[in-house]
C-alpha cells in the first residue's frame, strides 16, 4: 500500500477559532437541528442542515432492507467520528502532525425488547451497555505524556462522548 499522508488541520485557523471561542463562547452555542423521515418500513431518511440526507435502515434479520446503518450503528459512527475530530484538533493544537488515526468501536447492545414490542421485565432497557474504543494514532515524536494528555483531552471534551456518558434531558412529543 502506498504510504498515505492524513491531511492535517490548519493551524494558523485552529487557532483563529480558538481565540474566537475563547471571546466570544456564545457565538459557539447552538441549536443542532435533524428531521428524519420514514421512507417506509425501517428506512428513514434524516436531512442534515444543507447536505444530502443520511439514510439509516435495519439489516435484514431485524425486518430491514440491510440498505444503510442502522441507528445503532450511527451511533458508534457518531462516536468515532467526534473522537477523531477531538483527536486532530488537539494533535493540531499541540504541535503535533498525525500520520495515522483509526478508531475500531464495538458495542454490546441488548435489542431483545424488540423496539418495547416484546414482552421483557419492566426494569429491561434496550440499548448500549459499554462501548469499546480502540484508538490507533502515529504522530512523530509523539511522547508519552502528549499521548495521555491528547488521550484525556480528547476523551473529556468529545459531545458525542459526553452525550453518551452523561445523562441527557430527553423531550419528546408526539402530534405536538
Amino acid at each position: 500500500m502506498a504510504d498515505v499522508r492524513l491531511a492535517g488541520i490548519d493551524r494558523a485557523g485552529l487557532q483563529a477559532l480558538i481565540q474566537d471561542a475563547e471571546a466570544h463562547p456564545e457565538q459557539y452555542r447552538r441549536v443542532a437541528r435533524a428531521v428524519t423521515r420514514c421512507r417506509g418500513g425501517f428506512l428513514t431518511a434524516s436531512y442534515i442542515r444543507d447536505l444530502p440526507p443520511v439514510m439509516i435502515d435495519e439489516p435484514q434479520q431485524l425486518l430491514g432492507t440491510n440498505t444503510a446503518p442502522n441507528p445503532s450503528d450511527t451511533v458508534l459512527a457518531a462516536l468515532g467520528a467526534c473522537l477523531s475530530v477531538g483527536y486532530m484538533a488537539n494533535a493540531t493544537a499541540m504541535g503535533l502532525t498525525v500520520e495515522e488515526l483509526t478508531l475500531e468501536l464495538e458495542g454490546d447492545i441488548d435489542i431483545s425488547p424488540v423496539w418495547g414490542t416484546a414482552r421483557v421485565p419492566p426494569d429491561q432497557v434496550a440499548g448500549f451497555t459499554e462501548i469499546r474504543v480502540r484508538t490507533r494514532l502515529k504522530a512523530p515524536g509523539l511522547t508519552p505524556e502528549q499521548e495521555r494528555e491528547l488521550h484525556e483531552r480528547t476523551l473529556r471534551w468529545s459531545p458525542v462522548a459526553n452525550t453518551i456518558r452523561n445523562p441527557v434531558r430527553l423531550v419528546a412529543t408526539l402530534n405536538a
